[in-house]
């Protein structure tokens, strides 16, 4: 949907490059990860909104149809049944853009890797 052919360089400049419909439900997604990961960073990662905290957190992207999301983590999909009917192709999730976004699953789901990734930190900082 992106209309030009160079990648953002910012979530704002993403976000923008969607009609007015799906650039509001993009930027509730950002708000739900934000709150979810107060202490996560922003930034652009294979040219989709990425958030970061202490390794890769959660990245998402407007397709034509649907909303992708990737939490990035097998965990994820092992702990959260109601993730089925989202699965798309390789993990990645595929919200539908005629369904109401589960904006809940992704606070649970963004929670989550932040323990994980917290964990995972820690973990790594004992071994040293």
């Amino acid at each position: 949907m992106q209309s030009d052919h160079t990648s953002p360089q910012t979530v704002d400049e993403y976000i923008a490059g969607f009609p007015l419909e799906i650039q509001e439900i993009l930027e509730k997604i950002r708000t739900t990860i934000r709150k979810a990961a107060p202490d996560a960073q922003e930034t652009i990662k294979y040219h989709m909104p990425t958030f970061m905290l202490q390794g890769n957190l959660v990245y998402f992207a407007a397709f034509k149809k649907h909303i992708g999301f990737y939490p990035g983590s097998k965990a994820v999909r092992k702990n959260f049944r109601e993730l089925s009917v989202y699965e798309g192709n390789e993990g990645a999730l595929k919200f539908p853009l005629s369904s109401p976004i589960p904006y809940d699953l992704i606070d649970k789901m963004v929670k989550f890797r932040v323990n994980e990734n917290l964990n995972k930190a820690a973990t790594k900082g004992k071994k040293k």
